[in-house]
């Protein structure tokens, strides 16, 4: 599976790149390739491109707070989650991405 996404928390600090860390880490773990960018203090890093939006298969926002480019994602499936979830259970956030495009599918 193909997953693309943005994490971006309240301060755009520790939980912004601790979710992208745990998500990224539960994704490949699974097999699956995964892209995602932050938005964060810094600005935005690991810039999505339209290659890797176009292929993925699902679109994961792990965010706290209103993230920019969201209109890139029309016509995709968009899940969303807070970062502290993002953090505490990323192996559950993917086995249930994988059940709900299953389902879908």
């Amino acid at each position: 599976m193909r997953i693309v996404g943005i994490c971006a928390c309240c301060s755009g600090i520790a939980h912004t790149y601790m979710a992208k860390k745990a998500i990224v880490d539960a994704a490949q773990a699974a097999g699956d390739e995964i892209h995602l960018e932050t938005q964060g203090t810094i600005g935005v890093e690991d810039e999505l491109t339209p290659e890797q939006i176009a292929a993925a298969d699902c679109v994961l926002l792990c965010v706290d707070v209103h993230v920019e480019g969201t209109d890139r994602f029309k016509g995709k499936k968009v899940m969303k989650i807070p970062t502290g979830l993002a953090i505490k259970a990323p192996k559950q956030i993917i086995r249930k991405i994988h059940e709900e495009l299953e389902r879908d599918a």
